[in-house]
């Protein structure tokens, strides 16, 4: 395709405000467990790209890890050329069916719009022209015409997995991909509830994967089912993609009361009930007629308060030990950073209570073991540190906690232990510029090496990661290479 002249309406950011798909009616979306937004119009997405502006140096590329062309497939599909949309999509990002429904859009944060106005749609834009492009059966395999005759192994299946695991297999390389659950998906399958994303969208790109000649194997843990040993003994090369799966806990009193779990322990029987494993209410971890808390207020958080209304939990609330954020960017968080600024999800739209600045201080139990309530107070920033508010103790029922306060990266032992793999100070996966561990042969891409991050990252790593393999298979790479190691986002 060659090099346009400009945006084809470049007064549009000046005649338009910006618009968004609608979400069902919380009282309509509450009975089922598909995904929250309403369809949104195709002519009204081409006016909502005609906003994307003719800017000198479109920031937007820099917010995204990816390096998407925003504004190349904002102009297509103001001018109704949607299949070269998709496929100027498609040449940085792989999945943009994932990103489009769960990023949280570094690109709008960084758009140069946004100084001053509601920033483009982009997010709304690129959902919109891939699954279009799913519709008009645009997505097909790409079948590698030579191979190398070289075998990588990648272990996990999360969007770092699939796009390294993609990206090679495209290269010409007979890749197996390793999941020890029983589907594949990683987070995004059994982390990420229905109603964010409906896992027909993960299915039909592995069914894309495996046309293009990548053999996925399920319900095989490397390191226990089969050893590193044998990994390294029957591939040239072995990509470490496993995640940051390792939980934050909460130790405090009254831990090991019965009716505490960290959220990765509750969020996964919700999306089993949704694969057709047993019904909702044969749910083994379930918050019908319950009263929740939830501590911790990030995304995670949210997944499990969406999915708490879902099963009819009799009360809702979420803890933050954080600030109520502002309703505008503060001066220390000036743009093109991503505006970490007050947002209300389809979750906190649907029910629950938010509460700010406040510490739990021990977990309350009745003499049968079981969970019955909290003891907490608010707190305070001074100086950087939290400090106790006077006089603000309180206790609140609860029936269950749900522990959602992020991660601190892989899990230990195990394969990381049999390949005797470094670790960095943040007891992440140490790599070097190229995703090269310190044992032979051996990479490493995604939350593994990163730390708990987004799912953008996730597919740039994932992407980069396979140039860095392919290089060293094959001596040279036409991969595309979106990101280094040392990267960090404007976050």
């Amino acid at each position: 395709m060659g090099v346009r002249s400009g945006m084809a309406d470049i007064r549009g950011f000046l005649k338009h405000d910006r618009e968004t798909a609608n979400r069902r009616p919380v009282p309509v979306r509450l009975l089922d467990w598909h995904e929250v937004y309403e369809d949104f119009d195709r002519s009204s997405l081409r006016t909502q790209a005609s906003r994307c502006m003719d800017c000198g140096i479109p920031f937007c590329n820099n917010g995204c890890p990816l390096g998407n062309i925003i504004p190349d497939w904002n102009d297509l599909v103001h001018r109704d050329q949607w299949r070269d949309a998709i496929d100027r999509l498609h040449a940085t990002n792989n999945f943009p069916e994932f990103t489009g429904r769960l990023c949280p859009a570094p690109c709008e944060g960084a758009c140069v719009l946004g100084i001053d106005q509601d920033p483009v749609a982009i997010k709304q834009i690129e959902v919109t022209i891939i699954d279009h492009a799913f519709e008009m059966d645009w997505v097909e395999p790409i079948i590698p015409t030579v191979l190398s005759g070289q075998s990588v192994a990648v272990v996990g299946s999360g969007p770092a997995g699939l796009a390294a695991a993609q990206q090679l297999t495209r290269a010409g390389h007979a890749v197996v991909v390793f999941e020890r659950a029983d589907r594949i998906g990683g987070l995004l399958r059994y982390g990420i509830p229905e109603f964010k994303m409906e896992k027909r969208h993960i299915d039909r790109r592995v069914q894309q994967m495996e046309q293009e000649g990548t053999e996925f194997r399920t319900g095989i843990n490397v390191g226990v089912d089969v050893s590193a040993d044998e990994i390294r003994q029957q591939f040239d090369a072995v990509v470490l993609a496993g995640g940051a799966t390792q939980w934050r806990d909460l130790p405090i009193e009254g831990r090991d009361l019965e009716g505490i779990y960290q959220a990765m322990e509750y969020l996964p029987w919700a999306n089993r009930a949704q694969e057709g494993d047993f019904t909702v209410e044969e749910t083994p971890i379930s918050a019908a007629g319950k009263k929740v808390v939830i501590i911790g207020g990030g995304d995670t958080g949210a997944d499990c308060l969406g999915t708490a209304h879902r099963q009819g939990a009799a009360s809702v609330h979420q803890f933050e030990i954080m600030p109520c954020p502002p309703e505008e960017r503060s001066a220390g968080n000036p743009w093109p950073t991503f505006p970490m600024t007050f947002k209300v999800s389809s979750a906190h739209e649907e029910g629950g209570e938010r509460v700010y600045s406040v510490n739990t201080d021990e977990f309350l139990g009745d003499k049968d073991g079981n969970l019955r309530a909290l003891a907490a107070h608010e707190v305070q920033l001074v100086d950087g540190r939290f400090e106790k508010v006077a006089d603000t103790d309180f206790e609140l029922e609860a029936d269950i906690v749900l522990l959602a306060m992020g991660f601190t990266g892989p899990e230990p032992g195990g394969l990381l232990e049999q390949l005797d793999i470094d670790l960095d100070e943040r007891s992440n996966v140490a790599r070097d510029d190229n995703f090269a561990t310190n044992v032979e042969n051996i990479w490493v891409c995604g939350d593994m090496g990163r730390g708990q991050s987004l799912i953008v990252w996730a597919i740039a790593e994932g992407r980069s990661c396979a140039a860095a393999v392919d290089a060293s298979l094959t001596g040279s790479t036409s991969l595309m290479s979106p990101v280094k190691p040392t990267d960090r986002p404007l976050l």
